[in-house]
């Protein structure tokens, strides 16, 4: 009976940790920011899906390596300070056997997201001086300048792609 209980708990937090995922990366396109609260939030909720799936010690540890890994990738410049948080927290819910697979399937992720960003400089014009007024077309918008620009990616993006890999 614990044993049902625990696993409905540990799916409905994991749940919610994908959720807090695609919010941040919907945060990503639009202001190319994640906000620390939701991290915050993320981290405890994955921490807590970790517990209740019976992999802490082994996601703490191995999300450990994950997050250093990104942080040496972020001195370099090569990832954005958001990104790297939002990759320790995410990977702090995911059991150490699919680590690996994780890391795999977001570098992949991120690898496509970097060749459609680079194809649509080819494609997309750049945009017009007329600001919108709802926020889904001034995101359009902005999106559209930054592909014209070379911007950084949304990364956040590729981290989510790779948590929904995993966990579906």
């Amino acid at each position: 009976m614990l044993t049902s209980w625990t696993s409905y708990i540990a799916t409905a937090l994991t749940v919610v940790c994908v959720l807090l995922a695609i919010v941040s990366s919907l945060h990503d396109v639009i202001a190319r920011t994640i906000p620390n609260g939701l991290l915050l939030i993320l981290t405890v909720a994955s921490l807590a899906a970790a517990g209740a799936g019976g992999h802490f010690v082994g996601s703490v540890l191995a999300a450990a390596g994950v997050f250093a890994v990104a942080a040496w990738c972020w001195q370099r410049g090569w990832m954005g300070g958001g990104d790297v948080k939002l990759l320790g927290a995410v990977a702090l819910g995911i059991p150490a056997s699919a680590m690996l697979t994780f890391v795999i399937a977001v570098t992949i992720a991120g690898g496509l997201l970097a060749f459609f960003y680079l194809a649509a400089r080819r494609l997309i014009p750049a945009p017009c001086s007329i600001r919108p007024a709802n926020l889904f077309a001034r995101t359009v918008r902005a999106e559209r300048w930054r592909i014209s620009r070379g911007a950084p990616l949304p990364y956040a993006c590729a981290i989510t792609a790779g948590l929904l890999f995993v966990v579906v």
